[in-house]
């Protein structure tokens, strides 16, 4: 028997971001003009309707670059990567276009520039995603990883001057626990001016905290990988509301929501729209009466593609993005 589902409440914003949306329009551009194949170093983002359907249009995906043929035109992934894999590239010759987020780049700098200034690093991230390799490989050595805050505890730093940087991706409130542990172990440690976690990670998991207590279930479209969309999982289940990650609208269960009322609907920043529409349209065939969107953040973010894929100047955004806020 279908549960009735009075009614579907999705979470504002919810679905791809601004670095999201360039990324992919950086292989679409660069297949549109160089042809197939073109090489993907790590998926583009980290979902596989994305992944699949970018490898349907003749992008290939791979970890290493010796998998590439010389001359051949390679994409480093949103997450960004090593110093040691741009030389890598160079050294062999392709045609790179940089996906890497705008958002990850500015923590490349910012610790490429307090490094010449004598500076160590605490970065809080999760070990073995990416966007934490690539950016603790913007330098040899002078880094240190901590998940938790029992891993501040293990840090042990050369000098005096340290300074603190997150993977964007990581729970806001998560983030604020460990670089409390951080603050109190260094209390001269220097912090970014503004946070590292970005503002679509931010946004979600604020729409999730408004959300989630309204609701008798939370369902959050991502894939297993992703990391801001299990980060919205367990922000619900924090909050004490069960909530399930489905990678499709076939990973749906109906006995999740029997004798449910209310229920709840965001997705990560990774996850198109077409996935949300289907797990609409699946969570109406199983009795779910009423659609309502939540009132939120209207983001309005754009990113300017590298040189060379038809990309108009940072200053025609600014300046379309102004004429449109005053239409």
């Amino acid at each position: 028997m279908s549960a009735v589902i009075d009614e579907l409440v999705l979470a504002e914003p919810r679905g791809f971001c601004a670095g999201v949306d360039r990324a992919i329009e950086i292989v679409e551009r660069a297949l549109a003009k160089f042809g197939s194949p073109i090489y993907v170093r790590h998926e583009i983002v980290h979902n596989t309707y994305v992944v699949n359907d970018l490898r349907a249009k003749g992008a290939i995906f791979i970890e290493e670059l010796a998998e590439v043929p010389p001359g051949a035109t390679l994409v480093f992934s949103a997450h960004g990567v090593s110093q040691a894999v741009r030389e890598e590239a160079e050294r062999r010759g392709f045609n790179v276009f940089d996906a890497t987020c705008p958002l990850v780049t500015k923590v490349h700098v910012e610790v490429a520039k307090l490094a010449r200034e004598g500076y160590e690093f605490i970065m809080i991230g999760h070990k073995g995603h990416p966007e934490v390799e690539g950016t603790m490989g913007q330098l040899s050595s002078g880094i240190y990883l901590v998940e938790d805050a029992e891993d501040v505890h293990r840090v042990q730093p050369r000098g005096d001057k340290l300074a603190v940087v997150t993977q964007t991706t990581l729970s806001v409130d998560d983030a604020a626990e460990i670089l409390a542990a951080v603050k109190q172990r260094f209390p001269h440690v220097r912090e970014p001016k503004k946070q590292d976690i970005c503002y679509a990670t931010q946004n979600r998991q604020d729409a999730v905290k408004v959300m989630a207590p309204g609701v008798d279930a939370v369902v959050v479209v991502g894939s297993p990988t992703s990391s801001n969309s299990n980060r919205l999982r367990e922000l619900a289940e924090r909050l004490g509301t069960p909530a399930y990650m489905v990678d499709s609208a076939d990973d749906l269960k109906p006995e999740w929501f029997e004798g449910l009322r209310r229920v709840g609907l965001t997705a990560g920043a990774s996850a198109p729209d077409i996935l949300v529409q289907q797990v609409i349209a699946r969570l109406r065939e199983l009795g779910a009466v009423a659609v309502r969107n939540m009132d939120g953040v209207k983001e309005a973010v754009r990113f300017p593609l590298p040189r060379g894929l038809g990309d108009r100047s940072m200053a025609e955004l600014e300046s379309s993005s102004s004429s449109s806020d005053s239409d």
